[in-house]
């Protein structure tokens, strides 16, 4: 099976240095690593570029919902949340069932008659619009069948409650999956590199100059079409164009908290109203996500700091309705990303905050930006289908809807399996229910490396929920080159240790090493650096501002600098 193993990293920019590729996409979060599966599956040559790593932005900080967004229909934005819907079913049933699955909240009622009335019609909306029949519709609960279903719910919060289905996915986990996909159709795919400058002639963008930032050296990808998916970044990666775009992204900062499963009693997630927004609480394996926040952000994209007041905001409005509050202390994670929203230079423009845009602000040059990570594969298809248009040869239409990524084919029968797998592995059928939601099929490579090495099937130190095989199998095969991709992204430790992932620190980089052929000085430089992370990001969310918060977390410094932050 096609991976992204360092091999297949080095083989991808020796191929991009020598040749001209059809497109070459900028950026490696969800919409980049689509457009590079788009294209590919259409029959184009695909390089894509990171300047750190897969989901490193945006893709890796998110609600971690794939869902149609129900607030949207009170904006009455039917179009979106149909679209998203769509997608919301095609990633269930078809595009990645081994990593999304269904999740059920309940949505407290605190006023008699009209809530019901007014809420009940949305949902039942919601559930249409949807039509897929592949999650189970909404239910009407009364308060006694509510606290039944969530006993953490303070009786005098609510008079009654509505339960919908909606759908869950490791963001970070699927962007990757994306990309390695894409490069299992053939398109060449590196992480670490970033674009420092574009090539023209004349007005035509025609490629780009770049830094491979693992072994310090620059070159030239030339490309007929470069899409720019850079997110958060898109002004910055078009600054170095010198062209104005037709839009601006702004960043706006939302904030999570990760909370142990025993902290809020209940077999339900759930969803709040709060005076500005919407409040998830979202089940998460043993533990609860909960969040949003939704502020300006003009500081460092990089690294975005949750401060005191983002937390104590979240603990606030959920305590609003626990019977047993949550204190600061059982926050076992925090994490702060950035979501890009449009902004234009007219009224009509700004209001484009959710939708997508796609321009091309020069010739060779497509840049898509905006939009919500449930809706990617359209965002892709629509960027591609701008380079297609300005390639001037036939070009086959979209396929994505009907590829699956890889690890989804044969994932049900594997399921159905589980418990004959536990017992030729030795594992126990827990743990290969966890491998089979985070690698599907590809859990026979997982085994192997076991059946290889037994003490790879024994858990990471300080993090019980993974084993050692893990950390293994992301630096061989799923593109990690660096202590921090594998604790913050290729799994979570990072939000779901008390540590922070400090604990496992110093085996991971072990395991890692043997991989990437790390001295022992690599190793402890990598250890540090992690450590000197978290120390920076506990910081931070001890200030009360955003800007103190910004200072503190920036003390820590990149394990590879990048210039654009």
């Amino acid at each position: 099976m096609p991976d992204l193993s360092p091999q297949s990293r080095d083989a991808a920019l020796l191929t991009l240095e020598g040749a001209e590729v059809d497109v070459l996409v900028i950026g490696g979060g969800v919409v980049g690593a689509g457009c590079a599966l788009d294209a590919v599956t259409r029959g184009l040559s695909v390089g894509l570029v990171e300047a750190r790593d897969f989901a490193s932005g945006t893709s890796s900080r998110l609600s971690k919902l794939i869902h149609g967004g129900l607030r949207y229909l009170e904006m009455l934005d039917f179009g979106l949340v149909r679209e998203a819907l769509r997608e919301r079913g095609l990633i269930l049933s078809r595009l990645a069932p081994h990593l999304a699955r269904p999740v059920r909240f309940l949505y407290p009622l605190k006023h008699r008659g009209w809530e019901r009335l007014y809420a009940g019609a949305g949902v039942t909306l919601y559930d249409a619009m949807a039509w897929s029949g592949s999650l189970p519709n909404h239910r009407h609960l009364s308060r006694r069948g509510a606290l039944r279903r969530c006993p953490a719910l303070r009786k005098e919060s609510l008079v009654g409650a509505l339960q919908y289905s909606d759908a869950q996915v490791d963001d970070a986990r699927h962007t990757m999956f994306l990309a390695r996909t894409a490069a299992a159709y053939g398109a060449h795919v590196a992480n670490r590199v970033e674009v420092t400058g574009f090539l023209r002639e004349g007005e035509r963008v025609t490629g780009v100059r770049v830094h491979d930032l693992e072994h310090d050296r620059t070159f030239e990808i030339r490309a007929q079409q470069v899409i720019n998916a850079t997110g958060v970044w898109t002004d910055e990666t078009q600054s170095l164009v010198g062209e104005r775009g037709q839009f601006h992204v702004r960043a706006s900062k939302g904030i999570h908290l990760v909370v142990p499963r025993d902290r809020i009693q209940s077999s339900t997630g759930l969803i709040l109203r709060t005076a500005t927004s919407v409040l998830f609480v979202i089940p998460w394996g043993r533990h609860w996500i909960v969040g949003t926040t939704d502020t300006d952000w003009a500081l460092d994209k990089s690294h975005p700091a949750a401060s005191a007041k983002d937390i104590d905001y979240l603990l606030t409005e959920v305590n609003k309705v626990l019977a047993r509050p949550l204190e600061r202390s059982d926050v076992q994670g925090v994490y702060a990303g950035l979501r890009p929203l449009l902004s234009g230079e007219s009224e009509s423009t700004s209001k484009l905050s959710r939708e997508h845009m796609v321009a091309s602000p020069v010739p060779g040059l497509v840049v898509v930006a905006g939009g919500k990570y449930t809706t990617y594969r359209v965002m892709a298809k629509d960027a591609v289908d701008a380079c297609a248009f300005n390639l001037n040869r036939p070009i086959a239409r979209c396929c994505t809807d009907k590829v699956p990524l890889i690890g989804a084919e044969g994932y049900t029968a594997l399921w159905n399996r589980r418990g004959l797998i536990a017992a030729e592995s030795g594992l126990h059928v827990a743990r290969v229910e966890h491998l089979l939601g985070r690698y599907g099929s590809l859990i026979r490579e997982l085994l192997d490396l076991i059946r290889e090495d037994p003490s790879l099937g024994r858990p990471l130190d300080g993090a019980d929920d993974y084993l050692r095989a893990e950390v293994v199998y992301a630096a061989a095969a799923e593109g990690a080159r660096h202590l921090v991709d594998v604790l913050t992204r290729r799994t979570r430790i990072s939000i779901e240790t008390f540590d922070r992932g400090t604990a496992s620190a110093a085996e991971a980089a072990e395991l890692m090493g043997r991989v990437l052929g790390w001295t022992p000085e690599q190793r402890e430089r990598e250890v540090e650096n992690y450590r000197l992370r978290v120390q920076a990001e506990r910081a931070s969310q001890e200030q009360q501002d955003d800007e103190t918060a910004d200072a503190a977390r920036l003390g820590a410094p990149d394990v590879i600098p990048v210039r654009l932050s």
